[in-house]
């Protein structure tokens, strides 16, 4: 059998991975801007992102030469309510990058908290990292303190610790804590690895409760502790680099290692603009 046709895999990575390592979008976000046009390499447009660049090769997105790579940083945000966790808002709602320092790069968020949902959040300039952190497979869990209208007690909320279904849809279990009743309102602590688009307040709607606060109190082994809300604080890049003990995607987009705990470590704090 001839095997000469495996000596000729090219060279590099994919643009889209180096675009994203770049900072410059999400991977799924620079194949786009493949498509549409707006990258070239060594002179030449091109339209697909089937194609592997290397070090030497020239590459730009919209007529300006692409940066070399920062280090991968990575920030705790502390989201208000009423922004939107998206570049532009077709809506013209304010958007979390209006709120961010004005000397803070460019950076795209870890997942997304919705308009109304406040809390941690995590950035970080490296599109590796983003895409990373998302995988099911990382398995971080997430914690919110969610405040509900009514009285559940904890038969009312066992389904949501057993797994439940709405309209088709499978959620995983979830843990939940009964902390407090505060008049018509109680205080419940909520844990959950997926992070599908508004999956407590689905949840809850299923149970016939309803949310009227939510707050992310913890991403993995980070934590919101005193952040406050508009706030941003930088990981020290040693705790990025060495103690997450991430591994950035191959081209199969796996990960041979899994993300650890880490310590709080002294961050650089920017002050919100408002």
């Amino acid at each position: 059998m001839n095997n000469s046709a495996n000596t000729d895999t090219p060279k590099g990575d994919r643009i889209a991975k180096v675009l994203a390592r770049a900072g410059v979008a999400s991977r799924r976000e620079a194949e786009r801007m493949i498509e549409a046009g707006r990258v070239s390499v060594n002179g030449s447009q091109i339209t697909s992102p089937a194609l592997n660049v290397t070090d030497a090769d020239r590459i730009s997105v919209d007529g300006k030469p692409l940066a070399e790579p920062e280090p991968p940083r990575m920030w705790l945000y502390h989201k208000p309510t009423g922004l939107v966790t998206t570049t532009r808002d077709e809506k013209g709602r304010g958007t979390i990058y209006d709120d961010l320092p004005e000397d803070m790069p460019r950076v795209m968020s870890v997942g997304r908290l919705d308009l109304n949902s406040e809390g941690l959040l995590l950035l970080t300039n490296d599109g590796g990292i983003k895409r990373q952190l998302e995988l099911p497979s990382t398995g971080w869990l997430r914690r919110y303190r969610v405040r509900v209208n009514g009285r559940p007690s904890e038969d009312a909320l066992e389904p949501l610790r057993k797994g439940i279904t709405i309209e088709g849809e499978r959620f995983l279990p979830m843990t939940v804590t009964l902390d407090r009743q505060q008049g018509a309102n109680a205080w419940l602590t909520i844990g959950l690895r997926e992070g599908k688009n508004r999956e407590i307040r689905r949840a809850m709607e299923a149970i016939h409760l309803s949310v009227n606060r939510l707050i992310r109190v913890s991403y993995g082994p980070f934590q919101l502790g005193e952040l406050k809300q508009g706030e941003v604080e930088e990981l020290r890049r040693k705790v990025v680099r060495d103690q997450l003990g991430l591994v950035l995607e191959d081209d199969s987009g796996t990960a041979s290692k899994k993300p650890t705990a880490v310590k709080r470590a002294p961050r650089k704090s920017f002050k919100p603009r408002r």
